[in-house]
């Protein structure tokens, strides 16, 4: 089980861009309910619910109310992730009873400082040429990391502007892409990609050594440019000012759902919430009334 951990830390880390306390907490949860596991003679991959229930009420006993949620929601997050990576066929936490807790808003970045992270690769080397591409696509298509490592030159229709790319549970879509985007990709097809590609490489980004490039090297790539830019951005940090700006502009929630990939237009919803921010602070800037909102009755 542990090199599973492992690796739904990393996907936590690289893919959702959670904190460090987070990842920390989830790994010592799953450390202890691995532990529980060994005890009870349960394998992890066929655990059924009633036993995930069990272990529950166990750790019930010693553990606060908010310990337990957060077991919770780490056994649901890693048994997701493990439906999602084929490693199982059926949730084991499917039928949980649920443990409320706030939805925490996804953390968005303005437009100017998107701006200056994208300005920071200098495409003048073959590697240049590639950060590029790679920070403009992942914040003109709003990519998952996932989706992004996995791009091949055949999902990308220049002509018409789109890309085709496979998402969570291998469903596809078709995003459209914008000229920036599109330009960067092309100089980098032409100047980047053939002095890195090795022998029947199909993948769009690759590492020195001519290999696909992995999440985590790509989060590596996100982070340094990041720190260089003084913007404390992630890859899917991208994804998510992708969805807020396209919002902030007038674009439609079902359109954003489409291109974000959601099977459900709910997990859409949470972007509407930040751009609702966004739009009363240029509410109260802007407005000519609005100012006056503090006067007290009989002034004016």
């Amino acid at each position: 089980m542990q090199h599973y951990i492992e690796d739904f830390i990393n996907y936590l880390t690289i893919e959702r861009g959670l904190s460090v306390n987070t990842t920390d907490s989830y790994k010592r949860d799953l450390k202890y309910f691995n532990q529980y596991l060994l005890k009870s003679n349960i394998s992890f991959k066929k655990i059924d619910v009633i036993s995930v229930r069990k272990y529950l009420n166990f750790l019930a006993k010693d553990k606060s109310p908010a310990s337990v949620a957060r077991a919770v929601a780490c056994l649901r997050s890693f048994y997701k992730f493990l439906l999602m990576e084929g490693e199982i066929k059926n949730l084991p936490t499917q039928d949980l009873d649920s443990y409320k807790k706030p939805k925490k808003l996804p953390k968005v970045f303005g437009q100017a400082e998107v701006e200056r992270l994208l300005k920071q690769p200098k495409p003048v080397t073959p590697i240049g040429y590639r950060d590029k591409a790679m920070l403009e696509v992942l914040y003109g298509a709003g990519l998952r990391i996932s989706e992004l490592v996995g791009l091949t030159f055949d999902d990308i229709d220049n002509q018409n502007g789109f890309i085709r790319v496979t998402g969570k549970g291998s469903k596809q879509r078709v995003i459209p892409i914008g000229s920036i985007a599109l330009k960067a990709l092309g100089d980098y097809s032409q100047k980047g990609w053939p002095k890195l590609a090795s022998a029947r490489i199909s993948n769009v980004f690759l590492n020195a050594r001519g290999r696909p490039i992995t999440r985590q090297g790509c989060w590596q790539i996100v982070k340094k440019y990041a720190d260089k830019a003084g913007v404390d951005i992630y890859p899917h940090s991208l994804r998510h000012s992708f969805a807020t700006h396209l919002l902030e502009n007038g674009a439609d929630l079902r359109s954003v759902q489409e291109m974000l990939g959601h099977s459900s237009i709910s997990t859409t919803q949470i972007y509407t919430h930040v751009s609702n921010k966004y739009l009363k602070e240029v509410y109260f800037k802007y407005h000519p009334r609005a100012a006056k909102r503090s006067c007290r009755r009989g002034e004016g």
